[in-house]
């Protein structure tokens, strides 16, 4: 329940908790620890730009209401008192619908009002905090990464250096803004604004005194993979800026910014701002995603396959209940799906991972033995050379008349899976339960855009882990184009790409996601290197489409 708190009349009303909470520059995970937990506490959530509304969306408890503005106009064009008034608005409304109401999941009468970089700086905070208190609510405040630091970390130049000691932070639209304490060389000036608010701000640092030969950095869309950091001169910096084809969040000034040659780390990586496309669903291609991401990629899934159950589920009751009737040795997993799949079918029918009492699990890869170890059980099994049907026959022992009590082996697959484990096994001396635990079916088209994007070349690599993704995807969306880069995670998915007229340039070292992704990071390496010793400008794949096929990113 929330606390009430009483008018000047003397009349009880209900107070909400606010807390202002800042969002960071930019990069999702630059996100705190608290503000995490706030943001999945929230009964709603007020925003000032729609990377913060991102956020709330991510970190948000579903059903969180997000709030922008009453009446649908952008966060610029409202005064510092106007967003006062929604703030405290929302805070009454979050605190009347948890009054009394302890049944709600989730309601906890808490309003996060969520603002970029850190709510001290540059923001309404005084405002909305004074209209929060005068309303009775409870406030909190969270800091976060400023624009101002975040921006210049990730541009790879500190803020301050023996011979820089002091920074100097300028909101360049402010009517108040002070030029003058910027002027002297060992001040490094950080100023914020869009492109012609900074050509202007900078045209008054320079008359306020500002040497015109010191180094300027003006960066965009700081922290994420699109960021871009233009380096140049103050003299200089206020015609580029005007030129147009820059839309700038930061321009920073002083001897700091030659340092950037020697300690940029975020632009440098091996695929920054690589857009790579991952034909798989969203709960498959996690794993590949990050490693994407921490190599500066951006990847993005397009689901080439829709997993469903079986026609005849008659085979996988009767290969569940010879789990527990003991007609098994052994259990191979060759997939996270069948391991899904197996799990679904003993909770369908009230039984749990018991089932597995006695029996040895074997999977074909790390991503599947994971997914056994989130049921609780540890495999026996995974090969530590090729993860593939061909690397589990590898490491999987030969039945034994004297050791092995039972010889029954059961193998929950796909309805299009090979032959090949199953006609080694059984050669081994095994005897194979070989049971559709799911079907593959190919998936419906992606939009529009995404068909155009693959076709046209804006994707700078694909990543293929299988056979059938390469077949499903040039199905329901077309080859990719020649300037994207292929990487295949195995010699027969690569042998598919080629045979559907596709270049492979990556192969895999492992068969494993990981290893996939680490290729193509040492290729866009060697791109990088060989760029750097021609002299030229670093390129992404998809800027050498012909230049009437590009669109903005």
């Amino acid at each position: 329940m929330t606390t009430p708190s009483r008018t000047p009349d003397g009349i009880a009303m209900p107070s909400a908790r606010v807390a202002f909470v800042g969002a960071g520059p930019g990069d999702h995970s630059l996100l705190t620890v608290r503000a995490a937990e706030l943001l999945a506490a929230a009964d709603a959530v007020v925003v000032d730009d729609p990377a913060a509304e991102d956020l709330a969306r991510q970190y948000g408890r579903p059903g969180v209401r997000i709030i922008e503005t009453t009446d649908g106009d952008r966060a610029s064009t409202l005064t510092q008192a106007s967003w006062a008034k929604i703030v405290a608005r929302a805070a009454t409304q979050v605190a009347k619908e948890a009054e009394g109401d302890d049944t709600t999941p989730g309601g906890s009468g808490l309003l996060v009002r969520l603002m970029t970089g850190d709510p001290t700086a540059f923001h309404g905070l005084a405002a909305e905090l004074a209209a929060c208190h005068k309303a009775g609510h409870l406030t909190e405040i969270v800091p976060g990464v400023s624009t101002s630091a975040g921006i210049a970390a990730y541009a790879g130049i500190p803020l301050t250096s023996r011979e820089s000691g002091s920074v100097h932070i300028v909101d360049a639209g402010a009517a108040t803004a002070d030029w003058a304490g910027g002027t002297a060389p060992t001040t490094t000036v950080v100023v914020l604004g869009d492109a012609d608010q900074l050509a202007d701000g900078l045209e008054r640092l320079e008359a306020a005194g500002r040497d015109p030969q010191t180094p300027v950095a003006i960066t965009e869309n700081g922290t994420t993979t699109e960021q871009r950091t233009t380096t140049t001169t103050l003299a200089e910096a206020p015609a580029l800026l005007r030129a147009g084809g820059l839309t700038p969040d930061v321009a920073l000034v002083g001897a700091t910014v030659a340092l950037r040659d020697e300690l940029s780390w975020y632009e440098t990586k091996p695929l920054f701002g690589w857009r790579v496309l991952v034909p798989r669903t969203k709960d498959q291609a996690g794993p590949t995603i990050d490693r994407l991401a921490e190599y500066g990629a951006r990847g993005e899934t397009v689901p080439t396959i829709s997993v469903e159950a079986p026609r005849t589920p008659q085979q996988m009751q009767r290969a569940i209940k010879g789990l527990v009737t003991g007609r098994y040795e052994w259990v191979g997993f060759t997939s996270v799906n069948a391991v899904r799949a197996v799990r679904e079918k003993l909770e369908e029918i009230g039984l749990d991972v018991r089932a597995f009492a006695g029996l040895k699990l074997a999977a074909v890869g790390g991503v599947t033995a994971d997914a056994l170890r989130e049921m609780g059980l540890e495999p026996d099994l995974v090969p530590t050379g090729e993860q593939s049907a061909r690397g589990l026959l590898e490491v999987w022992p030969p039945y034994d008349e004297v050791l092995d009590p039972i010889n029954g082996v059961f193998l929950p697959r796909a309805d299009i899976a090979t032959d090949t484990l199953v006609a080694g096994l059984q050669e081994m001396g095994w005897e194979v339960d070989d049971v559709t635990a799911y079907r593959t079916v190919r998936a419906a088209p992606p939009a529009v855009e995404v068909r155009d994007a693959i076709k046209q070349g804006a994707y700078d690599a694909v990543v293929f882990t299988s056979s059938s993704t390469v077949r499903n995807l040039v199905g329901i969306a077309g080859k990719p184009h020649p300037t994207t880069v292929v990487a295949c995670i195995g010699p027969a998915t690569a042998k598919t790409a080629e045979d559907h007229g596709l270049t492979v340039s990556v192969l895999a070292q492992e068969a494993s996601s990981a290893s996939l992704v680490d290729g193509l990071a040492d290729y866009g390496r060697q791109l990088r290197a060989a760029a750097i010793e021609a002299g030229e400008t670093v390129q992404r794949p998809s800027d050498k489409r012909p230049a009437g096929r590009r669109k903005a990113r």
